[in-house]
Protein backbone atom coordinates (compact mmCIF):
# COMPACT_ATOMS: atom_id res chain seq x y z
CA UNK A 1 0.00 0.00 0.00
CA UNK A 2 1.44 3.59 -0.82
CA UNK A 3 1.69 5.84 1.77
CA UNK A 4 0.07 9.22 1.35
CA UNK A 5 2.37 12.50 0.85
CA UNK A 6 1.87 13.47 4.69
CA UNK A 7 2.80 9.80 5.60
CA UNK A 8 6.20 10.06 3.69
CA UNK A 9 6.86 13.64 4.83
CA UNK A 10 6.47 11.88 8.22
CA UNK A 11 8.67 8.84 7.52
CA UNK A 12 11.14 11.59 6.12
CA UNK A 13 11.38 13.71 9.20
CA UNK A 14 11.55 9.98 11.34
CA UNK A 15 14.25 8.69 8.96
CA UNK A 16 16.21 12.16 9.05
CA UNK A 17 15.96 12.47 13.10
CA UNK A 18 17.22 9.28 13.44
CA UNK A 19 19.95 9.27 11.08
CA UNK A 20 21.26 12.03 12.71
CA UNK A 21 21.00 11.38 16.63
CA UNK A 22 19.66 7.52 16.23
CA UNK A 23 23.30 6.24 17.07
CA UNK A 24 23.65 8.38 20.29
CA UNK A 25 19.96 6.99 21.88
CA UNK A 26 21.38 3.55 21.15
CA UNK A 27 24.16 4.25 23.16
CA UNK A 28 21.99 6.13 25.79
CA UNK A 29 19.79 3.14 25.95
CA UNK A 30 22.49 0.97 26.48
CA UNK A 31 24.27 2.77 29.07
CA UNK A 32 21.01 2.84 31.13
CA UNK A 33 20.32 -0.66 30.54
CA UNK A 34 24.05 -1.20 31.50
CA UNK A 35 23.75 0.63 34.84
CA UNK A 36 20.21 -1.00 35.37
CA UNK A 37 21.75 -4.60 35.49
CA UNK A 38 25.21 -3.24 37.05
CA UNK A 39 22.72 -2.01 39.92
CA UNK A 40 20.57 -4.71 40.15
CA UNK A 41 23.91 -7.11 39.74
CA UNK A 42 25.41 -5.49 42.69
CA UNK A 43 22.87 -5.37 45.22
CA UNK A 44 22.45 -9.39 44.19
CA UNK A 45 25.75 -9.50 44.98
CA UNK A 46 25.93 -7.44 48.51
CA UNK A 47 23.07 -9.92 49.26
CA UNK A 48 24.60 -12.76 48.06
CA UNK A 49 27.80 -12.11 49.65
CA UNK A 50 26.01 -11.41 53.34
CA UNK A 51 24.43 -14.50 53.08
CA UNK A 52 27.21 -16.14 52.91
CA UNK A 53 29.18 -14.64 55.50
CA UNK A 54 26.54 -15.25 57.82
CA UNK A 55 26.41 -18.95 57.23
CA UNK A 56 29.59 -18.96 57.99
CA UNK A 57 29.70 -16.52 61.11
CA UNK A 58 27.22 -19.15 62.70
CA UNK A 59 29.22 -21.68 62.04
CA UNK A 60 32.02 -20.19 63.70
CA UNK A 61 29.96 -19.41 66.85
CA UNK A 62 28.97 -22.72 67.00
CA UNK A 63 32.32 -24.11 66.88
CA UNK A 64 33.05 -21.06 69.76
CA UNK A 65 29.95 -22.79 71.77
CA UNK A 66 31.58 -26.67 71.08
CA UNK A 67 35.35 -24.76 72.44
CA UNK A 68 36.99 -25.89 69.11
CA UNK A 69 39.68 -23.81 68.55
CA UNK A 70 40.64 -25.25 65.18
CA UNK A 71 37.06 -24.80 63.90
CA UNK A 72 36.74 -21.32 65.20
CA UNK A 73 40.48 -20.60 63.31
CA UNK A 74 39.57 -21.77 60.31
CA UNK A 75 36.35 -19.95 60.39
CA UNK A 76 37.47 -16.91 60.90
CA UNK A 77 40.16 -16.94 58.40
CA UNK A 78 37.25 -17.87 55.43
CA UNK A 79 35.76 -14.96 56.79
CA UNK A 80 38.34 -12.59 56.79
CA UNK A 81 40.14 -13.61 53.57
CA UNK A 82 36.52 -13.52 51.62
CA UNK A 83 34.53 -11.25 53.51
CA UNK A 84 36.64 -8.93 54.42
CA UNK A 85 35.23 -5.54 54.19
CA UNK A 86 31.93 -7.00 56.54
CA UNK A 87 31.46 -6.32 59.70
CA UNK A 88 30.89 -10.31 60.35
CA UNK A 89 34.44 -10.15 59.70
CA UNK A 90 35.69 -7.93 62.28
CA UNK A 91 33.52 -9.92 64.98
CA UNK A 92 34.71 -13.40 63.41
CA UNK A 93 38.60 -12.00 63.95
CA UNK A 94 37.45 -10.92 67.63
CA UNK A 95 36.11 -14.24 68.52
CA UNK A 96 39.18 -16.16 67.50
CA UNK A 97 41.39 -14.34 68.96
CA UNK A 98 39.72 -14.82 72.44
CA UNK A 99 39.22 -18.60 71.64
CA UNK A 100 43.29 -18.83 70.75
CA UNK A 101 43.76 -16.92 73.98
CA UNK A 102 41.74 -19.73 76.12
CA UNK A 103 43.71 -22.24 74.67
CA UNK A 104 47.27 -20.08 75.35
CA UNK A 105 47.91 -19.94 71.67
CA UNK A 106 49.15 -16.11 72.39
CA UNK A 107 50.19 -15.59 69.16
CA UNK A 108 47.29 -16.18 67.23
CA UNK A 109 45.03 -14.20 69.46
CA UNK A 110 47.63 -11.41 68.55
CA UNK A 111 47.31 -12.10 64.63
CA UNK A 112 43.55 -11.80 64.91
CA UNK A 113 43.63 -9.10 67.09
CA UNK A 114 46.24 -6.85 64.49
CA UNK A 115 44.06 -7.74 61.94
CA UNK A 116 40.97 -6.10 63.02
CA UNK A 117 43.41 -3.07 64.16
CA UNK A 118 44.39 -3.09 60.58
CA UNK A 119 41.02 -3.27 58.78
CA UNK A 120 38.54 -3.05 61.31
CA UNK A 121 36.31 0.25 62.12
CA UNK A 122 37.25 2.62 65.06
CA UNK A 123 35.05 0.63 67.49
CA UNK A 124 36.39 -2.50 66.28
CA UNK A 125 39.82 -1.17 66.36
CA UNK A 126 39.54 0.27 70.19
CA UNK A 127 38.46 -3.02 71.08
CA UNK A 128 41.31 -5.12 70.02
CA UNK A 129 43.65 -2.46 71.04
CA UNK A 130 42.77 -2.85 74.39
CA UNK A 131 42.59 -6.56 74.11
CA UNK A 132 46.05 -6.87 72.31
CA UNK A 133 47.34 -4.55 75.03
CA UNK A 134 45.94 -7.43 77.60
CA UNK A 135 47.46 -10.34 75.84
CA UNK A 136 50.94 -8.35 75.72
CA UNK A 137 50.82 -7.49 79.28
CA UNK A 138 50.22 -11.47 80.19
CA UNK A 139 53.71 -11.99 78.15
CA UNK A 140 55.78 -9.11 80.19
CA UNK A 141 55.95 -7.02 77.11
CA UNK A 142 54.87 -3.81 78.91
CA UNK A 143 56.60 -1.42 76.59
CA UNK A 144 54.67 -3.02 73.55
CA UNK A 145 51.05 -3.23 75.56
CA UNK A 146 51.43 0.74 76.37
CA UNK A 147 52.42 1.48 72.59
CA UNK A 148 49.27 -0.75 71.66
CA UNK A 149 47.50 2.24 73.64
CA UNK A 150 48.82 4.80 72.26
CA UNK A 151 47.18 7.22 69.51
CA UNK A 152 43.07 8.47 69.97
CA UNK A 153 40.59 6.53 71.35
CA UNK A 154 36.86 6.74 70.61
CA UNK A 155 35.67 8.51 73.82
CA UNK A 156 33.70 5.77 75.13
CA UNK A 157 36.62 3.38 75.27
CA UNK A 158 38.74 6.49 77.49
CA UNK A 159 37.86 4.14 81.14
CA UNK A 160 39.01 0.97 79.12
CA UNK A 161 42.27 2.29 78.18
CA UNK A 162 42.79 3.92 81.72
CA UNK A 163 41.96 1.12 82.91
CA UNK A 164 44.34 -1.30 81.16
CA UNK A 165 47.15 1.43 81.27
CA UNK A 166 46.41 0.72 85.00
CA UNK A 167 47.33 -2.76 84.75
CA UNK A 168 50.27 -2.51 82.84
CA UNK A 169 52.10 0.57 85.03
CA UNK A 170 50.72 -2.00 88.23
CA UNK A 171 52.78 -4.51 86.77
CA UNK A 172 55.43 -2.58 86.08
CA UNK A 173 56.04 -1.52 89.57
CA UNK A 174 54.80 2.33 88.89
CA UNK A 175 52.29 2.32 90.91
CA UNK A 176 52.05 6.17 91.10
CA UNK A 177 51.55 5.97 87.69
CA UNK A 178 49.37 3.48 88.19
CA UNK A 179 47.24 5.19 90.62
CA UNK A 180 46.64 8.09 88.63
CA UNK A 181 45.37 5.89 85.39
CA UNK A 182 42.89 3.73 87.69
CA UNK A 183 41.20 6.89 89.14
CA UNK A 184 41.27 8.27 85.28
CA UNK A 185 40.10 5.34 84.39
CA UNK A 186 36.91 5.44 87.48
CA UNK A 187 36.06 9.21 86.05
CA UNK A 188 35.85 7.91 82.58
CA UNK A 189 33.45 5.22 83.22
CA UNK A 190 29.76 5.48 83.96
CA UNK A 191 28.87 4.79 87.53
CA UNK A 192 26.23 2.48 86.63
CA UNK A 193 29.19 0.23 84.70
CA UNK A 194 30.10 -2.62 86.81
CA UNK A 195 33.44 -2.65 85.91
CA UNK A 196 33.74 0.83 88.19
CA UNK A 197 34.09 -2.00 90.81
CA UNK A 198 36.90 -3.63 89.66
CA UNK A 199 38.98 -0.65 88.98
CA UNK A 200 38.17 0.57 92.69
CA UNK A 201 39.21 -2.76 93.81
CA UNK A 202 42.58 -2.67 91.77
CA UNK A 203 42.83 1.42 92.93
CA UNK A 204 42.35 0.13 96.95
CA UNK A 205 45.11 -2.72 96.42
CA UNK A 206 47.72 -0.66 95.75
CA UNK A 207 46.56 1.72 97.86
CA UNK A 208 45.95 5.66 97.90
CA UNK A 209 49.53 7.63 97.92
CA UNK A 210 48.03 10.51 99.11
CA UNK A 211 45.92 8.52 102.30
CA UNK A 212 49.54 7.05 103.54
CA UNK A 213 51.09 10.28 102.87
CA UNK A 214 48.33 11.56 105.24
CA UNK A 215 48.89 9.38 107.85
Amino acid sequence: MAYDLEEQEQLASLKAWWNQYGNLVTWLLIIALAAYAGWTGWNYYQRSQASQAGQLYEELQKAVSANDNAKVQRAATDITSKFGSSAYAQMAALFAAKSAFDVNDLKGAKTQLQWVIDHGTDEYKAIAKIRLAGVLLDEKAYEEALKALSGDFPEQFAGAVADRKGDILAAQGKMDDARGAYKLALDKTDNKNPARQLIQLKLDAIGDASAKAAA
